[in-house]
């Protein structure tokens, strides 16, 4: 029997009558674009997170773009941000003419290192995008201190970490804006595409709501340059369904994430990269990192709820390790996945290639490895 990443006919099956019922709602309406359901879908979600303002969008990666022209980012503007992370961090600054300032990430929880976002903030940064990478919140509290020091806007790219939560608070509410993905593959995802922008801010909401309709709020008349970053009414109407059954799914994902860290210390003597939270720049000498050594993931913040496991992600010691294991695995039919094989420093079109300033980000690259929670893993690797 193969085991996949992710099953979503199986996960949508339990719903699939209220899933169909939305289809039909939307298609008698006529109307399928910015409409009742994503008003609706907004004001739900929004509650839900707990924030005044949350405006629906085409996509995850669109999300960050309009956050950052919203907050002013141009040509010659600096955005610090992790150089582990998804393409669309980056790749959203460069597009708006900005320079990305990489950080390294933690050894704890692969989130960016606060102490090196801090050393980076110079004259020319104009924004922080905080990644809550895995479904983890990033240690947001030296953030945003310097950020409001020195008059810095925080974006939070929660796009794997809605329901995510530091220090009980909800991701996406602690910075100047939050920006969220609806993949298929997140834990609230579309059965297409769409996205999230989450603020306290009202004339940033505002904004932001000018430029997904090409920068007017009135039909024909134009404020400012903006694009067609809608969110279609279809998806925000599957996402109304979904978000109904939100709770449950993170709860259960959080159970399969408990039960996954048992069966890896039991049949392949795992053990925590970290006795405790790194995240601040501390850096702890790993006394069981023989080749081939099984880290764990590690969870930063404290409490029932905080991590919600958008990724199971462990890492494997030694050169060559991980991808040894992911054929064994292969054989076995348990599908695996690597995020991410290339940091943003190395990509070519960054050209930021230095080798050793990013000492954990690159050893992500090489060791990391994303399980399906649901797995029976074999005994011997």
């Amino acid at each position: 029997m193969k085991i996949p990443m992710l099953n979503l006919v199986a996960e949508h099956a339990p719903y699939r009558g209220e899933l169909l019922a939305a289809f039909e709602r939307v298609l008698d309406s006529g109307r399928f674009v910015l409409g009742a359901e994503v008003e609706a879908f907004e004001q739900e979600i929004a509650d839900w997170i707990g924030v005044p303002h949350a405006i629906g969008v085409s996509n995850g990666s669109d999300a960050l773009l309009l956050a950052l022209q919203a907050l002013g980012v141009g040509p010659g503007d600096e955005v610090i941000c992790p150089t582990y992370t998804f393409f669309a961090t980056a790749g959203a600054v460069a597009r708006l003419g900005g320079e990305p300032v990489f950080v390294d990430s933690a050894e704890c929880c692969y989130n960016l290192r606060a102490d090196q976002v801090v050393s980076k903030i110079g004259s020319k940064t104009k924004a922080i995008i905080a990644v809550h990478l895995f479904g983890q919140c990033a240690d947001m509290d030296p953030i945003l201190a310097a950020a409001a020091n020195h008059g810095i806007p925080v974006i939070e790219d929660a796009a794997q970490a809605l329901g995510a939560k530091d220090k009980g608070r909800q991701a996406g509410t602690m910075g100047t804006l939050g920006t969220f993905s609806f993949f298929p593959t997140k834990n609230l995802g579309t059965l297409g595409e769409g996205g999230l922008i989450t603020t306290r801010d009202a004339s940033l909401a505002e904004k932001i709501k000018k430029l997904r309709v090409h920068g007017a709020k009135q039909k024909y008349f134009h404020e400012m340059v903006g694009g067609n970053f809608r969110l279609h009414e279809i998806q925000a109407a599957f996402l109304r369904v979904k978000l109904r059954h939100l709770h449950g799914a993170l709860q259960n994902r959080r159970i399969a994430a408990a039960r996954l860290v048992e069966e890896l210390q039991s049949k392949w003597r795992a053990v925590f990269p970290v006795d405790r939270c790194v995240c601040e720049g501390e850096r702890q000498s790993l006394a069981r990192t023989t080749p081939g050594t099984v880290l764990l993931p590690y969870a930063c913040q404290e409490g029932v709820g905080e991590h919600t496991w958008n990724q199971f992600v462990i890492r494997i010691t030694g050169p060559g390790k991980r991808d040894e294991t992911r054929e064994i695995l292969a054989q076995d039919g348990i599908q695996t996945e690597v995020y991410y094989p290339r940091a943003m420093h190395q990509q070519s079109c960054f050209a930021k290639r230095k080798v050793g300033e990013f000492l954990s980000a690159e050893t992500f690259c090489k060791e990391t490895l994303a399980l399906p929670l649901q797995c029976q893993l074999p005994s011997q690797r």
